[in-house]
């Protein structure tokens, strides 16, 4: 949902950085799985004992490797599409490693059943969301967009964490509870865009 000026804005100060790491001799897809690798570490280690602030530091600081191997690729004349794959395989990764940690968290240190039920709704969906996307893509139907993307999951979840980490243990419960709602809208969402450009392709073809 970032619109594209945002988007813009970013490059501008990860593109210099990407260039710079390829020219050290990094590749994209390294910095890809290494990023993963340590939000994955972070997650499943910080959050289930309890370090949330810390965990939402970690896993923020990794997560933003995935802006730096886009400049990278850029800088790079492009991406290839096993490294467009691999990209989408470590998102997913990642983002199964967050919730579970959030969830093991819930269950295991708060004793907050509820709150860990939004925990595992907003886990499923956040893979739903995206198999929408992948599976319509490789139909050659249109499922962009959506109300939570990607980036709008990481900073709904990791502000409450956050702010749960520093004192405000409501935070996470109206945060995660928040995305699962949203996430339940995205779902239907790209599944009325696929229906919609299913439709327009249909018309095209009668035409």
């Amino acid at each position: 949902m970032l619109n594209i000026f945002a988007r813009a804005s970013v490059s501008r100060v990860t593109d210099p950085i990407g260039a710079w790491l390829v020219r050290l001799g990094l590749t994209p897809n390294a910095v890809t799985v290494f990023g993963t690798a340590c939000a994955i570490a972070g997650a499943l280690w910080l959050f289930p004992a309890g370090h949330l602030f810390a965990g939402t530091l970690v896993v923020w600081g990794f997560a933003m490797f995935d802006l730096l191997d886009g400049a990278m690729a850029r800088a790079k004349g492009g991406g290839t599409r096993y490294g467009a794959v691999l990209d989408a395989t470590c998102d997913r990764l990642a983002d199964g490693a967050l919730f579970c940690g959030i969830t093991w968290y819930l269950f295991d240190v708060a004793h907050d059943r509820t709150t860990a039920v939004a925990a595992l709704v907003c886990l499923v969906l956040a893979q739903v969301i995206s198999y929408v996307k992948a599976r319509a893509e490789a139909t050659g139907l249109d499922a962009d967009g959506g109300l939570v993307e990607r980036a709008e999951r990481l900073i709904i979840t990791l502000v409450g964490t956050g702010l749960t980490g520093l004192g405000v243990p409501p935070a996470m419960k109206i945060a995660l509870w928040l995305l699962a709602a949203a996430s339940v809208v995205t779902v239907l969402q790209r599944l009325l865009a696929v229906r919609r450009s299913a439709l327009e392709e249909k018309t095209h073809e009668l035409g």
